[in-house]
This record gives C-alpha cells, sequence and structure tokens, in this order.
C-alpha cells in the first residue's frame, strides 16, 4: 500500500525535483524564484516534477541560487492590545501579497536591549529587512544605529505618522464642528511614536481651530488606564469651563473612561461627548456606541513592506470619520 501523497511530499526536496526533470539543483531554484533566464521547455519539465512528486516550495528551497530568503523579519510587542494585535495580520497579508512571508520577535519596545536582542534573532535567519511594530523612539534610532545596512522601518512613520496626524485632527474636526470649544484629550504613552503623532495631530488641529488645548492626560493604551483616568476626568467635566469633550488616543483607553465616568455619574455624550481612534471591531457595541477614526491599516502594512523592499507603494487611503452616539453637541 502506498503512503499518502501528503507524507511523500514532505520527503520530497530539490534534489528529487531536479533528478526527475534532468536539471541541476540551481535551475530548480532559478524555476522557484521566477528567474526570467529560463528556457521554457526547462521550466515546464521542472514544473511537471515539481507537481507529479507533490513538491512543497519553502523558504530553504527559495534561498538556493539566490541572495534573498523573501522572509521579512517583524519586531512586536504589546500583542494584547488591539493595535499591534491587527498590525502584525496586516504586516502578514500584506507581506504574502509581496510573495513574502514574516518572522515575529517579540520584545519590551522600551528596551532598547531587548529590541537590539529581537533583531539580532531575526537578521541571524536571514531576514531581507526589518519593520518595527508599534515603536519607541529612542528603541528605533538605537536598532537603525546598530544596523546600518539592514532595511528598516516602522508601521506608522514617515508618511504613516501623517496618516495618524490627520486621523487625530479629524477627531478634533468633529467635536469643533459640534460646537465643542473646551476639548480635553487623553494622550498614549509619550515614548510611542503613534502616540506623539496623534497627540501632535490634536493639537495642531485645535490650533488651527484657534482654540486654547484644554486639561491633557495620559494612558498606557488600556481600557484600564481609561477608567483609572475616569474620576479626575469627571471632576475637570464637572469644574466651571472644565471640557464638553475628550479625544482619546485610542478606542480602548475611550472605552475604559466612558466606563468609568459613568460610574462617577456622569453621561455620554449628555455631560461629555467622546471620540476615540482606532475603529476597533467592538466600537459600535460599546454604549454608547463609540465615535472614532479609522485608518487604512492594510495600505499602511503595504507601505511599510514596499518600503523595504526598496519599492514603490500605493498610497493608502485618508483616515474616516465613523460618527456614532458617543458625540453630541455641548450641554447648554
Amino acid at each position: 500500500m502506498s503512503e499518502p501523497r501528503d507524507r511523500n511530499a514532505a520527503r520530497v526536496g530539490v534534489r528529487d525535483v531536479a533528478r526527475a526533470a534532468g536539471v541541476s539543483t540551481q535551475t530548480v531554484s532559478r524555476v522557484i524564484n521566477e528567474h526570467p533566464n529560463i528556457r521554457p521547455e526547462t521550466r515546464d519539465r521542472v514544473l511537471h516534477a515539481i507537481s507529479e512528486l507533490g513538491y512543497r516550495v519553502n523558504n530553504a528551497a527559495r534561498t538556493l541560487g539566490t541572495r534573498t530568503t523573501r522572509t521579512l523579519g517583524v519586531i512586536a510587542s504589546d500583542a494584547t492590545l488591539y493595535g499591534p494585535a491587527v498590525g502584525i495580520a496586516a504586516l502578514e497579508a500584506a507581506a504574502r501579497e509581496a510573495g513574502r512571508w514574516i518572522a515575529t520577535a517579540y520584545a519590551d519596545a522600551s528596551a532598547e536591549a531587548s529590541v537590539r536582542d529581537a533583531a539580532d534573532r531575526l537578521l541571524a535567519q536571514g531576514v531581507d529587512g526589518l519593520i518595527v511594530l508599534a515603536p519607541h523612539a529612542a528603541s528605533l534610532t538605537a536598532l537603525a544605529q546598530a544596523h546600518p545596512a539592514v532595511a528598516i522601518t516602522a508601521l506608522h512613520t514617515d508618511e504613516g505618522a501623517e496618516q495618524q496626524e490627520a486621523g487625530a485632527a479629524l477627531a478634533v474636526s468633529h467635536l469643533v464642528a459640534l460646537g465643542h470649544r473646551r476639548i480635553g484629550r487623553v494622550a498614549g504613552p509619550g515614548e510611542w511614536l503613534e502616540a506623539r503623532s496623534r497627540e501632535h495631530g490634536t493639537l495642531q488641529a485645535l490650533a488651527e481651530a484657534g482654540l486654547e488645548p484644554g486639561p491633557g492626560w495620559r494612558g498606557d493604551w488600556t481600557a484600564a488606564a481609561g477608567a483609572a483616568l475616569a474620576p479626575e476626568i469627571a471632576a475637570a467635566v464637572r469644574a466651571t469651563g472644565g471640557p464638553t469633550a475628550v479625544a482619546a488616543a485610542n478606542d480602548q483607553m475611550a472605552l475604559g473612561l466612558i466606563a468609568g465616568l459613568r460610574e462617577a455619574g456622569l453621561d455620554v455624550p449628555g455631560d461629555v461627548s467622546i471620540v476615540g481612534f482606532d475603529d476597533n471591531p467592538d466600537a459600535a457595541y460599546y454604549r454608547p456606541a463609540l465615535t472614532t477614526v479609522g485608518l487604512d491599516l492594510g495600505g499602511e502594512a503595504r507601505r511599510a513592506v514596499a518600503a523595504v523592499l526598496g519599492e514603490p507603494a500605493s498610497v493608502p487611503a485618508a483616515p474616516r470619520l465613523v460618527v456614532r452616539a458617543s458625540t453630541a453637541p455641548p450641554p447648554r
């Protein structure tokens, strides 16, 4: 009785394909890597052998006769948070579209040594470049200095930072259009580049509207941080001249803030409007449903992958405002 084809396929190697096709292993590698200088009849023989033997192409085979592993390294942190988690998924999809894979290493983004160790592990695997997810400014700088010859980018830097700023400005513009003139903010951790971009966009939009910045608080992206800030924010809302709206740097902090404000006896949006950022899929099911800003994360991921590969990339779609029930005109 013959063994199942899948089990035999696992044993088939490049040499087996080369032997069946009557070519060298280097020729097999060139066919696998779609090298243009292969005669059509030779390519057909190799592809036929691959099909007949049930050979499965893998990275090791692709690296024969080429200097690329077709793999990109991703340095990630805080994957329990919504933003980094969906960022990894978006990068994997973008890499796959480009005919690449990703290898992921996790690091403490606030510790330069941890980020460098993660980079070293990925580079030891021969990755073709590095994409840093949820980067801290100091760590990203240290990484670039440690590996000047390696293509390194981050998911939300350069054009990506501009998208973050534009998204935050959208949130402020929405509140201003509703009539709010005293707008507070809950920013993300100060060392995160995303948090800096979003806060900068918020402050710039307030300035362009001719408004002074309202009170500001800072959290760690979690719902728990938003809830912990709620008593202080509730006191500010109740004070004379206090904020009538608060822009949170992400949806999770907004969620915690809404819950905490309710416990403090305040109504959202009756007493204070809340807007988030990220358009978390759960945001529509918050109570009240959360007004938020969504980014073209897939487009951002494709931009980052193209940057590492040195290829042109399409421009991501502009940020979009998603208006729901957590925002309303200010109380009279």
